[in-house]
């Protein structure tokens, strides 16, 4: 059986997928609908969803198009998701694959380093991250990276420290590859399947962080996310909900839609622990 089928199997990760493509499609065609700023006021302050001045989902405090900001806002949230996600990546697996492989003292020493960062809550340290480096897309995708690079890490170490002994290695050895080679061509690739499981539900984790930062005043000034939209809203929820209600609703959607596909590729490329379940 195929990867797609095996995919299709899982009928919520499916329907996670169409939610993320949906996402997708309002990131992408954003400057399109909407190719004025966000920023920008189009109407009078606190005008309902669902109006008669074409505006579907109302106005906010300064009258700018609640639409606009959520379909900009889509964008900022996804690039700074799979970038922060990506940057930790590339930290996390070569730390992790060079303890898993040597061991040792290498192991030992890496490991404290990985779980000097783990002692510190992932929340906090980011917001100290973002307020030394001052509130910008940069800061924030830093951030984030330094702060989900260790699971990565860990998780590779573990993998690799399953791997390094089977046959194929040996035989590897035995032929004279080098140990880059072994780590690049022999070991990583079999280990790629529960890496790209973890990046996408590490996907999720940095849009909520981001989210949380932004909700805080830690967001980047000149751009607009989900984040500002409900921290900026917060203050008058009971006088408009919708200011709150519909960038909280998108957030929801997209880390559900994620950790949705993460279960789909987790059953798809695993599909002998699938069975098992």
């Amino acid at each position: 059986m195929s990867f797609f089928a095996r995919f299709a199997q899982n009928r919520g990760a499916l329907v996670g997928l169409i939610i993320l493509l949906m996402i997708i499609a309002m990131a992408i065609l954003a400057p399109l609908l909407f190719p004025e700023s966000p920023w920008r006021m189009v109407q009078r302050p606190f005008l309902p969803p669902l109006s008669q001045d074409g505006f579907p989902l109302g106005t906010d405090t300064m009258g700018r198009n609640v639409a606009a900001g959520l379909m900009h806002g889509a964008w900022v949230s996804l690039l700074i998701g799979l970038v922060s996600t990506s940057v930790a990546l590339l930290i996390g697996v070569p730390l992790g694959a060079i303890a898993g492989y040597y061991g040792g003292l290498i192991d030992d020493i890496l490991m404290r380093f990985t779980e000097f960062f783990q002692t510190i809550p992932n929340f906090a340290l980011a917001i100290v991250l973002v307020a030394i480096m001052q509130p910008s897309v940069t800061s924030i995708v830093l951030a984030i990276a330094l702060v989900s690079w260790p699971p990565v890490a860990r998780l590779v170490r573990a993998e690799f420290m399953s791997l390094r002994h089977r046959e194929y290695v040996e035989a590897a050895r035995l032929v004279g590859q080098t140990n880059s080679t072994i780590i690049l061509r022999q070991i990583l690739p079999n280990t790629l399947s529960p890496i790209i499981v973890l990046a996408s539900l590490m996907v999720a984790t940095a849009i909520l962080l981001e989210s949380s930062l932004s909700f805080l005043g830690l967001g980047d000034p000149n751009v607009m996310s989900w984040g500002y939209m409900i921290g900026a809203a917060r203050t008058v929820i009971r006088q408009a909900w919708w200011l709150s209600f519909f960038p909280g609703v998108a957030i929801l959607l997209t880390v559900l839609a994620l950790n949705l596909v993460g279960e789909g590729l987790d059953d798809a490329l695993n599909p002998k622990l699938s069975r098992e379940r």
